[in-house]
């Protein structure tokens, strides 16, 4: 499949019962201008496009690959965002010829991406005291287990030292 700049539905030419379009989006189209999560091999899109009166319709999956940083371990690892129900609605008129639907599939991956990155779902992260990854396993640090539950109030006792 080749690389498109950009997703336009020719509403003239779109067939009464609708369309199939499947294809794949350039890159640029999702800059993000963010080093931690890049993205690559376009935005792929599969879509039925049909117009319901006045109303054009497009529904169908999206996918998207990226180059990301685990944010709790900071390796680098790859993963895709699936929006399996993209749905979206323009409203025509007689004059409507072009229906442009790059900002839509742009915006819906935006959407689906998660705040939080992580390379894994049981990812460790590091050691917050010497650094080491603990995926790889465990550090040499001694790690007091303490329950600070009460601790904020403990400061507020008589004789207690902030």
């Amino acid at each position: 499949m080749t690389m498109e700049e950009a997703l336009t539905i020719d509403v003239a030419r779109l067939d009464r019962d609708g369309e199939e379009v499947e294809g794949v989006l350039d890159d640029a189209v999702l800059d993000l201008h963010d080093e931690y999560l890049r993205p690559f091999a376009g935005i792929r899109y599969r879509l039925s496009v049909q117009l319901a009166g006045r109303e054009l319709l497009a529904r169908g999956e999206l996918e998207q690959d990226f180059e990301s940083v685990c944010s709790r371990c900071g390796a680098d690892f790859d993963f895709t965002v699936t929006v399996p129900d993209f749905l979206a609605s323009f409203e025509t008129d007689e004059k409507t010829e072009i229906v442009d639907l790059t900002d839509e599939l742009r915006q819906s991956i935006i959407l689906a991406l998660p705040t939080y990155p992580v390379c894994r779902a049981d990812c460790r992260g590091v050691c917050p005291t010497c650094g080491k990854n603990l995926n790889e396993g465990p550090c040499a640090c001694v790690h007091e287990e303490r329950d600070d539950r009460w601790g904020a109030l403990d400061a507020l006792l008589p004789g207690e030292k902030n």
